[in-house]
């Protein structure tokens, strides 16, 4: 089982990259599914996350509205659109995944990376000013 994430490039800033996560292995498709990232020298943060049928999406404020998850559960893979791209969104860009259950988790566990069970490797996304 493994998430590889690819997409991440160097763009100019109001630029736009589409980040994508395919995931292997996995039984099905009832994983909730995440994108975080890490910029040197700064802790792992929390991008967006989206439920298994794609109905539920949260984003961190600092990309809401520029920024869209969204799945191909067909294709087992997941997206991160993202446009109007800032210098600060220079980071490593990482996928990961966790068992939906039988309930629906709530937003607070979504958005937090001690649910997440398996992480891909990450993708570098530069943007320059």
């Amino acid at each position: 089982v493994q998430l590889q994430a690819s997409g991440g490039g160097l763009v100019q800033a109001g630029g736009s990259l589409r980040l994508s996560c395919a995931a292997s292995g996995l039984t099905n498709s009832r994983n909730v599914m995440g994108w975080f990232r890490q910029a040197p020298g700064k802790v792992r943060e929390f991008v967006a996350t989206t439920s298994s049928n794609g109905r539920r999406t949260y984003y961190a404020g600092s990309v809401k509205g520029r920024f869209t998850i969204s799945r191909d559960n067909a294709k087992n893979t997941v997206y991160l659109q993202m446009n109007s791209l800032k210098p600060e969104d220079t980071a490593v860009y990482s996928c990961a995944a966790f068992g939906e259950g039988p309930n629906s988790p709530i937003m607070s566990t979504m958005i937090s990376p001690r649910a997440y069970e398996l992480w891909g490797q990450g993708t570098l996304v530069t943007v320059s000013s």
